[in-house]
């Protein structure tokens, strides 16, 4: 049995086709379409005529891919970017219309349980009690359990590409006073988070994402043409060290840094800001860089839960209206 998932980020459009036979989610086919949507959208903005028409088009490409490799119709999502959009129900009819996939909007609550049960399954129950962090381009994810799903999700808008525009717009390199005022922003609007994880005492400390795994190269982790399966740790020390690496260089010249690609230099000073301040806040000193996420938590969910959940998700999607940032939401979850 093969599965297939689309998702659809702030910088690229991803496919994964997986072997699920055995109940655990081995990658055959990975391809990525690098559209860059969050250059072309202003935070809160609408999707532009132009990026919807690219959009549909990376989506119909990697359902024929999917297909191509014997995987039914993808599991398909947008995540922040499409998903804040003031015309989001246009742009998933667009897609549905256009390609015949059936995209869907995920809440930030659900991508953060999502991304908690890859992180948990790659890292195992020997990690006891785990907290999770992961930066996107709208939001900062935060979870903690000790299940197989988290006890709390807290989902913000404190993702990385939403802040460069808000702080660093019109000025690259930003000055040591913009830098603080952002800082300032993520402690303010994470405090509470912070405390929840700091009074749960987590054993074990994972983050995911690119802009994660990125700032974890920088900081001396394994290149990942070492593999998936190498630890790598990132201590808060030189996550540091990073933020007056990045913060004395233009957006051009930070591409050129270890780990930092090109298309997301502009954000990586902002994703290392919020994420020296979450690890300081929560009292973490270092973090597991995660290979596993929100892809790997819905294949995870599907297999082990079966369609009927996914389809519960889609018919929610189509029914919710577009949700307004908001500056805190913690949601308990069961399982």
């Amino acid at each position: 049995m093969r599965i297939s998932v689309v998702d659809v980020g702030s910088n690229a459009v991803r496919l994964v086709v997986a072997d699920a036979a055995d109940g655990v989610p081995l990658p055959v086919h990975t391809a990525k379409w690098r559209l860059r949507l969050s250059e072309q959208i202003t935070p809160g903005g609408p999707v532009p005529e132009r990026a919807v028409g690219q959009l549909v088009d990376a989506v119909a490409e990697a359902s024929r891919a999917a297909n191509r490799w014997g995987a039914a119709g993808p599991l398909a999502f947008a995540t922040a970017v499409v998903r804040n959009a003031p015309n989001r129900h246009e742009v998933l009819r667009a897609v549905r219309a256009r390609s015949g996939v059936d995209l869907c909007t995920l809440p930030g609550e659900v991508e953060a349980e999502l991304t908690f049960l890859g992180a948990r399954r790659w890292m195992g129950w020997r990690s006891g009690p785990l907290a999770l962090l992961d930066i996107g381009g709208g939001t900062l994810d935060v979870a903690f359990g000790r299940g197989r799903l988290p006890d709390f999700v807290a989902s913000l808008p404190l993702g990385a590409r939403r802040l460069t525009h808000e702080f660093f717009e019109d000025e690259d390199p930003p000055s040591p006073e913009r830098v603080r005022a952002l800082r300032r922003k993520v402690r303010h609007q994470l405090r509470d988070v912070a405390a929840r994880i700091r009074w749960e005492g987590p054993r074990t400390a994972v983050a995911t994402s690119r802009t994660f795994q990125q700032l974890g190269r920088l900081c001396g982790a394994a290149p990942g043409r070492h593999g998936p399966f190498v630890d790598r740790q990132m201590h808060r020390s030189e996550l540091r060290a990073a933020i007056t690496r990045l913060a004395a260089l233009p957006a051009a010249e930070r591409a050129h840094l270890p780990g930092i690609s090109a298309p997301r230099a502009a954000q990586s000073l902002a994703g290392a800001v919020v994420g020296h301040t979450a690890l300081k806040l929560t009292g973490i000193k270092a973090v597991t860089v995660c290979p596993w996420a929100i892809r790997e938590g819905v294949l995870l969910r599907h297999i082990e839960d079966g369609p009927s959940w996914w389809a519960e998700v889609s018919r929610r999607s189509k029914e919710a209206a577009p949700p307004d940032p908001v500056p805190l939401r913690i949601a308990a979850t069961t399982g």
